[in-house]
């Protein structure tokens, strides 16, 4: 039995999961689930024993000073707690129960079921996973954000896609099927990062999956600075991709290709949901929203004047200053699997 001091009774509470590693390309998951217990300044109150699921030899240990004492951070998972207050759509309070962690290395029935075992004590209404992956959509476009779930009644009311994955899965997968098992609504967000431009932190991601969230559970979230990150992010990308024609040129069949695919999607439907997030947004504000200020229109964000500087786009890694060359063209003029492909799973949905 899990027992839970000093955490007070929640209203309409929803968890909300995301796990660096395979399932978190760009870091946009992690980052989405960070910025919400930043702007709400979540408190923690458990965090999984280390030793249950980690190989440390895989996720390392971390040594800092404190006051000139060493102490050991351990890898894990916690979670913490947020009282949104009044930021529902409609005005009603709705409290989030934030899970935040390192993909586990071994024992991943019963860490899903721990996690569960919150859920039930908390009185968690339904369970939304957030995950990243490698794919071929280029950085000028919309980040395309998927929600699935396995649960056809629940794909049917939250206009979800039925999960048809088939193939190798990583944390977010077991533990949307742990909840399908245990009876608990369970939906995955999936946001695809462009594969030639990988390396964290992926802010413009991020903000989608925030947007994405905000729209399924009904909730106004505070974007912070994520708006004016995405367009230095997307700016700085612009300018690597342009020192270099060849990934300038494969951009711009990534563009071409989506622009093709997204034209019968392009219809009114998709309008009224952005347009309603404006209004939703705007209530409340002192003051007409504009575009890109907190409270404004969250679009997805384009070319800002001026911007950030870039640098922390480096592959520190390699010293590598601008995106990887784009993959070859195989003999049918297809595009082969990218350099850094095969570092993130396959989109579940």
């Amino acid at each position: 039995m899990i027992e839970l001091e000093g955490v007070p009774e929640l209203i309409d509470p929803v968890m909300i999961c995301a796990f660096e590693g395979w399932n978190d390309a760009g870091d946009a998951a992690s980052s989405a689930v960070a910025h919400l217990d930043r702007e709400w300044k979540g408190e923690v109150f458990a965090a999984l024993d280390a030793e249950d699921y980690y190989d440390f030899q895989v996720n390392r240990p971390t040594v800092w000073l404190d006051g000139g004492v060493r102490k050991i951070t351990w890898p894990t998972t916690r979670l913490s707690v947020v009282r949104t207050g009044g930021a529902g759509g409609k005005g009603a309070p709705r409290d989030l129960v934030l899970v935040r962690g390192i993909e586990p290395s071994m024992r991943w029935r019963s860490f899903c079921n721990e996690i569960l075992g919150f859920a039930h004590e908390l009185g968690v209404e339904m369970v939304v996973i957030l995950g990243s992956l490698l794919g071929d959509t280029p950085h000028t476009r919309p980040v395309p954000v998927s929600g699935v779930t396995s649960d056809p009644d629940l794909a049917r009311t939250l206009d979800l896609e039925e999960s048809r994955y088939e193939g190798p899965t990583g944390i977010v997968g077991i533990l949307q099927e742990a909840c399908t098992h245990a009876g608990v609504p369970a939906v995955s967000l999936w946001a695809a990062v462009p594969h030639y431009v990988s390396q964290p932190p992926n802010p413009k991601a991020t903000l989608a999956l925030l947007n994405r969230l905000e729209d399924l559970i009904d909730l106004r979230i505070p974007q912070g600075e994520l708006p004016e990150d995405a367009r230095a992010w997307q700016l700085g990308v612009d300018q690597l991709a342009a020192e270099d024609s060849e990934v300038a040129e494969y951009v711009q069949s990534l563009e071409e290709a989506r622009d093709t695919a997204d034209l019968p999607e392009a219809s009114g439907e998709a309008i009224a949901r952005e347009f309603e997030r404006y209004l939703r947004r705007r209530d409340g504000q002192p003051g007409p929203a504009q575009p890109g200020q907190p409270g404004g229109l969250a679009a997805e964000p384009g070319l800002a004047e001026g911007g950030k500087d870039a640098s922390y786009l480096r592959d520190t890694s390699s010293g590598r200053t601008r995106p990887p060359r784009p993959p070859a063209r195989d003999e049918d003029g297809g595009a082969g699997k990218g350099p850094e492909e095969d570092d993130g799973p396959e989109d579940e949905g």
